[in-house]
């Protein structure tokens, strides 16, 4: 392939990276990884609500990895309230898998920003068959979508960042009841029931940037680059017979 061809797939892919790395670091200040709506148990309870008078029972919060915000009904009007998951939600939160959650999505975006100056240097510098060149390309998206977690050695296997960020997020929502435990902090008063949760923008970031690896690598390849450590036959024996002359 040309060299001014490779230079334009090395961009594409750098700009790619680069444009996903922007994505999770934004993804990770904005409260918008969950929508959920909630019903007030104690209010419908009280007056026997059914039907459309559950309406004026039902709140809803949105919320992401640091805070969020939402508005509570229990009957009597709208409630809006503010939220900050550090620290105000400590004691609530499943902590472990919370603070595992923002050091992959850290991670995730380190890596990528890492990864986007590989593809920089192959563009503009002068790429080799080292570490720096196509070869560190290949180790840092295969890094990225595939991270060894020693925290989850139980697991045997290895997990990707991306990946790793949607699961414990979805678990931490799903299995352990977080946006029911952000609806009733401190309420001492009324219990909320969860009723509907969906993931929503920032989710799909994380979501779209897992699988913008699996695409870099597949540049790597359009420009013409063999996988790593895939050396044909013919390779293999002229360098053993260049062996064998010295």
């Amino acid at each position: 392939m040309p060299s001014q061809q490779k230079k334009v797939i090395f961009c594409m892919a750098g700009v790619l990276s680069f444009v996903c790395a922007l994505g999770v670091v934004t993804a990770l200040g904005t409260p918008l990884w969950i929508k959920a709506t909630f019903l007030c148990k104690t209010g419908a309870l009280l007056v026997n609500a059914s039907g459309q008078e559950l309406d004026k029972f039902m709140g809803e919060m949105q919320y992401g990895l640091f805070h969020g915000e939402g508005v509570r009904q229990c009957g009597l009007g709208a409630r809006p309230f503010r939220f900050s998951l550090f620290p105000d939600l400590l004691k609530v939160i499943p902590l472990s898998i919370h603070v595992n959650v923002v050091l992959f999505s850290t991670i995730l975006v380190v890596l990528t920003m890492v990864g986007t100056a590989f593809f920089m240097y192959n563009a503009f510098g002068k790429p080799f068959e080292t570490l720096h060149g196509p070869l560190g390309l290949y180790l840092l998206s295969f890094i990225s979508v595939a991270l060894w977690a020693p925290a989850i050695l139980h697991l045997q296997g290895e997990g990707s960042c991306g990946c790793l960020v949607m699961i414990l997020f979805a678990s931490e929502v799903k299995i352990h009841h977080l946006s029911e435990k952000i609806a009733n902090y401190k309420e001492g008063t009324y219990a909320y029931k969860t009723q509907s949760e969906k993931y929503t923008t920032s989710f799909w970031v994380v979501f779209i940037c897992f699988f913008s690896h699996f695409l870099n690598g597949l540049l790597i390849r359009l420009a013409g680059f063999q996988f790593p450590f895939a050396k044909s036959k013919a390779t293999e024996t002229t360098n053993v017979a260049a062996d064998l002359m010295y």
